[in-house]
């Protein structure tokens, strides 16, 4: 194997951890929607910090051997359109995924609190912010502009 062929195997395999956290994050949504006790609530947000993990890496990872694919390949220019796109498609999208996780967050140290305090009994608070709107939908959000990330690096439009 040529050292490109490295790159873009280190590529392809951080997508696939990115993909396989944002996955394992709606997981971790769908059960702190359902958990009502703050029991429940601060045992699934011990959780969070294995995905943080994971898609720190897979973005991290997806993006600098991304790059450095773009300036290694002769086919591929940084400046392309699509190459662009996909460095701004990830910003939103790893802006959009802190942001939900900050948002989750808030009602996971909520429950923990309680836990933390004897309280182990639903927590109307905690879970009204763990079931937020706008958490779900900022990960919502997350999740779809990394589909559009893979639809440009599948199709590399405008190339």
């Amino acid at each position: 194997m040529e050292w490109n062929d490295w790159l873009l195997a280190l590529h392809v395999l951080s997508a696939f951890a990115l993909a396989g956290a944002i996955v394992f994050f709606w997981a971790v949504v769908f059960a702190l929607r359902r958990a009502e006790a703050s029991e429940e609530i601060a045992s699934v947000g011990r959780l969070m910090p294995i995905g943080t993990i994971v898609v720190g890496i897979g973005s991290v990872g997806a993006l600098v051997f991304g790059i450095w694919l773009a300036i290694a390949l002769d086919g591929v220019q940084v400046w392309d359109g699509w190459v662009i796109a996909a460095i701004v498609l990830w910003a939103v999208a790893a802006e959009t995924g802190r942001r939900s996780g900050e948002a989750f967050g808030e009602g996971i140290k909520k429950a923990a609190a309680d836990v933390a305090e004897g309280r182990t009994g639903p927590d109307p608070e905690a879970q009204a912010l763990v079931r937020s709107s706008h958490a779900l939908m900022l990960h919502t959000v997350a999740t779809v502009v990394v589909v559009l990330i893979l639809a440009d690096m599948i199709w590399k439009p405008g190339s």
